[in-house]
């Protein structure tokens, strides 16, 4: 979070698109002193007019192109399709402006390495934004961790699915727009994996259910590291709500939720968030109960934006490469995954240069 002390001018940020992710967005990081929402663009004039309207933001366009050449913006959030992310990040880049960039960063991981290119090419900071990773309660579990409670991580098993909604016009079940529940829902398992892990797998193996349009509706995967541990990751776009991982150490266990947004309590958010689950059992007999880790709780699109702003205004482009490595593993991991799901085999994990 920002330095309270020093009054500073907040992150302007522009908004390339008016899907209903991009006016949550808008909602929440409204009440912020760190950022601030400056202008939004959409295809069409009136859409971006009315999302000005109804959020008070200060300019809109009728274009994306019209935003990236404001002066004004500082910062990009991008929330366009999956398909767009790569193309939009750099000309956001080109144009000098930081993005922060909605998950997943890429549809494979050739694109992920331009978009960072591009980005270090003209001196920006592009970072994907995982809501989650930035709760309290992911620092809470990432305390534990080093802490050494729980020992050596030796497995991680993490799930996310839901039941999809309006599916005869929902992105989702486009292939040309990067649909499925793979990239979806479980590149954020991914990405939990990727953080308690430390690094990508060495080899996947994947078995899918696929939609009449030809994206996977949901899928598992085994991934198998270098060292011998072990993760497993489900995702589903036709089951009832569940996001949920296990971490399994030599000393103990943690289960946890990973929610994008929090509330303290059920019923004390207008926008329907609700509390999310953290528990550790430190220890390795199964008399010893799981302990509750209380966290503080808020929207993960504030908390994001702010900690974004923090990295942009300090420059710390080493917090950003350390991400941009996350982004690679897992973009080249998702990228296996989709590929052993296809083939019916188990894949390497591979970067253009060679084995990771």
């Amino acid at each position: 979070m920002a330095n309270r002390k020093t009054a500073v001018s907040p992150l302007r940020i522009g908004i390339l698109g008016c899907a209903h992710i991009a006016r949550q967005f808008a909602r929440d990081v409204a009440p912020s002193a760190d950022v601030k929402v400056v202008a939004v663009a959409s295809r069409q004039l009136d859409t971006a007019a009315e999302f000005s309207k109804s959020f008070g933001v200060a300019r809109h366009y009728g274009h994306y192109a019209a935003l990236l050449s404001d002066v004004n913006v500082d910062a990009i959030y991008l929330p366009l399709p999956n398909s767009m992310h790569a193309d939009w990040a750099i000309q956001a880049a080109e144009a000098g402006k930081h993005v922060l960039c909605e998950k997943p960063l890429s549809l494979g991981l050739v694109q992920a390495q331009r978009m960072f290119e591009a980005a270090r090419s003209h001196k920006v900071m592009l970072l994907e934004a995982y809501p989650y990773y930035f709760q309290p309660q992911t620092a809470a579990m990432l305390d534990i961790l080093r802490a050494g409670d729980i020992g050596a991580v030796r497995s991680v098993q993490a799930s996310f699915g839901f039941t999809l909604s309006n599916p005869g016009n929902n992105i989702r079940l486009n292939p040309q727009l990067g649909g499925g529940a793979l990239l979806d829902a479980g590149s954020y398992a991914l990405s939990l994996i990727r953080l308690v892990m430390g690094c990508a797998p060495q080899r996947v193996h994947a078995e899918a259910t696929w939609a009449e349009t030809g994206v996977d509706i949901s899928l598992m995967a085994t991934l198998c590291y270098a060292d011998g541990r072990r993760a497993q990751l489900s995702c589903a776009m036709d089951t009832a709500y569940q996001r949920i991982a296990t971490i399994a150490g030599s000393l103990g266990v943690i289960q946890t939720e990973f929610q994008n947004h929090t509330a303290s309590r059920v019923g004390d958010n207008a926008y329907g968030y609700i509390p999310s689950r953290l528990s550790v059992r430190r220890g390795t007999a199964n008399s010893i109960p799981y302990e509750d880790v209380v966290c503080g709780s808020g929207s993960g699109f504030r908390f994001a934006a702010e900690a974004f702003a923090q990295v942009v205004r300090q420059r710390d482009f080493d917090a950003i490469e350390r991400a941009a490595q996350a982004s690679l593993d897992n973009a080249a991991t998702l990228e296996a995954i989709g590929q052993s799901a296809r083939l019916g085999q188990a894949v390497e994990v591979v970067y253009a240069g060679g084995l990771i």
